[in-house]
């Protein structure tokens, strides 16, 4: 479990020097993540170990929103204050996604049914 805890952090370090570095405006977090996809898709396989850990880290993942939560009681005049921008790009961004899901969807469903996969988009 160390070794995987250390991998893990090591591969965010990595991912925060890079960001850092070439001043990316993606957090180093996320590029470590990415950088430690890349090296288990050419590994071709996960270790049990970093598999039991990563699983471990899951389960406890709802203390990782403690913060957060915290945060936004920290700032609660600020978020009554501006209540109505924030319940606004929530609805608009909510609808904006569902509506180009639903336009990806049909897209791809026409392409499917022209390369021929009739039997794809047939109702039972």
């Amino acid at each position: 479990m160390l070794l995987a805890l250390t991998l893990l952090l090591v591969y965010q370090l990595l991912g925060e020097v890079i960001a850092q570095f070439f001043a990316l405006p993606v957090p180093g977090p996320v590029i470590g993540m990415g950088l430690l996809f890349a090296t288990l898709a050419v590994r071709g396989a996960v270790s049990d170990e970093l598999r039991g850990t990563a699983n471990g880290l899951l389960q406890h993942l709802s203390l990782l929103f403690v913060p957060a939560g915290t945060g936004v009681m920290l700032h609660f005049g600020r978020l009554a204050d501006e209540w109505l921008a924030l319940v606004a790009s929530l609805l608009i961004s909510t609808v904006v996604t569902i509506a180009v899901s639903a336009l990806l969807l049909r897209a791809l469903m026409r392409a499917l049914m022209a390369r021929g996969g009739a039997d794809a988009g047939r109702e039972s």
